[in-house]
């Protein structure tokens, strides 16, 4: 018998521990060890925990009895009676213990032995019986109804039929929504058929981050949207109305380790997974933003302050990027060079980089984010985004959305802050290329600093686009352009005319010019018809109505005063209207330097050959148009204009995603630009393998020659 019961306990199947390991925070490692446990037949519980430093997980025994051995000479009611007061749950010794070790969170297994079975069916644990918080909610709704616990029951399992609960369970659930108690002990991998789907971040109740009021943008690390431990935050603002939409933080320096360890752990296998496969995910992608260009264009209009029809113009630019993601596949194709020896063949082939990162600008929410990580990580790299701080929540929701497509956690992490989340982009030697877009001063320092790391950097920088019409332009095509590339997005864009050069004078054209921007509407961006919203900040409006006063204090010509403009219903609004100042010369400030607001200047000449020169000496160097009917003005201005982007007859706009945005002198700082074969090439290396496959004549003598064909 004692052999017998030793034969018995020896084919018990093997509990195993999970697996040792770091995280990048305290409930990822919750999740893989519950998810581990109901692999293996038990369920875990929090024994132990100090939410910021240690937690010490055991195992769950569910309410399965000792094992007593029923002596022979009892009854089985006897039995029963002796086991319901004498028996006990059994403590099982299983013990584990996740602790925070700079800024991540690293598992250890203190004791991985059971002393019981393991659960043949996961069902027959209680905690299988517990409610989830959609559940909970709906509970306390047809509670209020008036419904018995039976028809709440039955209403449940309409939508769950594999729900477990009896209406025991939802007594003692209204029990506690007596008390006010609303929260909910979840294992979300005690379901047998959830078990295997990895953690989703939609959950079904809000999350803490949106539960603030005004909510915070929260950081996306390792596949979860979690709200940063920073106690500092920035208010992101609506420019129309002053009111605040969100709050950012200040990522914490351990926050931002625990985002690139996420993405070096997650890129081995992703660079791994079949180019057709990350295809797919930019499919389901591209099909999402569509679903929820909304809620996206109402974002960006919220926190940017731009016109809804120009938000939605926003999204549909990255789209077009996103779309490009989906056939990258031809373009990464290598070269083969077969027998460029005797019987050696040579052939290249691109491989990502590994760790990228992303640092936006304001000024297109959107499209910004989308030129940088779709590519990035359609080419097999993980990546690191931070968003401008002025208006993060288009990028979030456009996370949401990759992450729903199926992107792998630590495939694409979101990280928020200002000068020192940027510095440690900058300095960490995991990140081995930078891609930014922003301002001069800030894209030079960006530069100078990770070059110095030997980063691969793209810098798309400055804004200061030039229009040169020339005397014989069409009349009413020309000047739709002008107010459109002048006054869009209210002068806040890097491709927006700031300059116009008239070859021939100004006077001809400065009457039907004030007329048409006379009717622009200001007004807040989400009201109909409006042409201009608010400016971005502040600081902005203060900025661009400086420039205008010293402009005037220099000698210009103010044609169309757009300061002091107040919107009804608006007052507090960060407004500047359409603004024309004429009669400007180079040595004015607010031709040096950049403006992002609804201001037009006005230049004259008397030649073709002094506007090209004009545009020529000025710093930025984007792009530049020229109006004319004359093939011969235009093919000259094509071949002397040293900008990146030519206009002829339409005004400078950024290309589509298959060719590269290109811009030149101190607007671009890099080597490779954006989009198109240079934008692969940015975020891919070559490797070249030279291979030989042939029967070696046989030598004893080493040849020390160089080998040739």
């Amino acid at each position: 018998m004692d052999i017998q019961d030793s034969s018995e306990y020896d084919e018990q199947p093997l509990m195993l521990p999970p697996p040792p390991g770091t995280f990048v925070d305290r409930e990822e490692l919750i999740q893989h060890v519950g998810e581990f446990a109901v692999s293996q037949g038990y369920v875990v519980t929090i024994k132990q925990s100090k939410r910021d430093r240690v937690v010490v997980l055991g195992c769950d025994r569910g309410g399965v009895y000792r094992n007593r051995r029923k002596p022979a000479d009892e009854s089985s009611s006897e039995c029963s009676r002796r086991r319901k007061t004498g028996s006990r749950l059994t403590n099982c010794p299983f013990e584990v213990v996740g602790k925070k070790d700079d800024g991540l969170w690293v598992l250890s297994v203190k004791n991985g032995t059971h002393n019981h079975e393991p659960l043949k069916d996961i069902t027959e644990h209680p905690s299988a019986r517990r409610f989830n918080e959609k559940e909970v909610i709906l509970i306390k709704e047809m509670t209020e109804a008036g419904l018995k616990p039976r028809q709440i029951l039955k209403r449940l399992r309409q939508s769950n039929p594999e729900l477990l609960s009896t209406p025991k369970h939802v007594y003692n659930v209204k029990a506690k929504l007596r008390q006010g108690n609303m929260t909910v002990r979840n294992y979300k991998s005690l379901r047998p058929q959830k078990s295997a789907v990895r953690n989703n971040y939609l959950s079904v109740m809000e999350p803490s981050w949106r539960q603030r009021n005004p909510p915070r943008v929260p950081n996306l690390i390792g596949g979860r949207f979690v709200d940063s431990q920073s106690f500092a935050s920035i208010d992101v603002i609506n420019p129309a109305t002053q009111q605040i939409v969100s709050q950012v933080p200040l990522t914490t320096n351990e926050e931002f380790r625990a985002a690139i360890f996420a993405a070096k752990r997650a890129f081995p296998s992703w660079r791994n997974t079949p180019i057709t496969s990350r295809q797919r995910i930019m499919f389901k992608f591209q099909e999402l933003i569509r679903r929820d260009i909304d809620k996206l264009a109402l974002n960006i209009t919220h926190e940017h302050g731009k016109t809804l029809k120009d938000a939605y113009s926003d999204v549909l630019r990255g789209l077009e990027v996103v779309e490009h993601a989906c056939g990258l596949a031809s373009l990464q194709i290598g070269e083969f060079v077969p027998n460029v020896s005797n019987g050696v063949d040579s052939y290249s082939i691109r491989e990502p980089l590994g760790v990228c990162a992303g640092i936006c600008s304001f000024d297109f929410p959107a499209v910004i984010p989308l030129w940088m990580f779709p590519v990035a990580v359609t080419c097999g790299n993980t990546f690191i985004l931070k968003p401008s701080e002025m208006d993060p929540g288009a990028a979030v929701l456009l996370a949401e959305l990759a992450v729903e497509a199926g992107l792998p956690n630590g495939v694409l992490n979101i990280l928020h802050g200002t000068n020192d989340i940027i510095n440690a982009i900058c300095d960490d030697d995991n990140i081995k290329a930078i891609s930014f877009v922003g301002t001069s001063t800030a894209g030079a320092y960006i530069y100078a600093r990770a070059s110095a790391k030997g980063k691969r950097i793209q810098c798309n920088i400055g804004a200061k686009n030039h229009a040169v019409v020339m005397g014989d332009a069409s009349v009413d095509a020309t000047l739709n352009a002008l107010v459109t590339a002048g006054f869009g997005g209210a002068g806040q864009k890097c491709m927006a005319f700031s300059t116009i050069i008239f070859v021939g004078g100004f006077t001809p054209w400065e009457d039907k010019l004030v007329e048409r921007v006379k009717a622009l509407k200001v007004n807040a961006g989400t009201e109909p018809d409006t042409d201009l919203g608010p400016l971005i900040s502040k600081q902005a409006k203060e900025h661009t109505c400086r420039l205008i006063q010293s402009s005037i204090d220099s000698g210009a010509k103010l044609v169309l005063d757009g300061r002091n403009f107040v919107v009804e219903g608006y007052e507090q609004g960060n407004f500047v209207g359409p603004t024309i100042l004429s009669d400007v010369t180079t040595n004015m400030d607010c031709y040096k330097e950049e403006n992002f607001g609804p201001v037009l200047l006005c230049m004259q000449v008397d030649s073709i050959e002094e506007a090209i020169d004009i545009v020529n000496k000025n710093k930025y160097g984007n792009g530049a148009s020229i109006f004319t009917t004359s093939g011969v003005a235009a093919r000259k201005f094509q071949t002397e204009i040293e900008v990146g982007q030519v206009g002829i007859n339409v005004p400078v706009s950024v290309p589509l995603p298959f060719s590269s945005f290109t811009s030149s002198k101190p607007c671009f700082a890099g080597d490779l630009n954006f989009d198109g074969k240079a934008g692969i090439q940015f975020y891919t290396q070559i490797k070249t393998v030279t291979q030989q496959w042939k029967d070696l004549a046989s030598c004893e003598v080493a040849s020390v020659e160089m080998p040739s064909s």
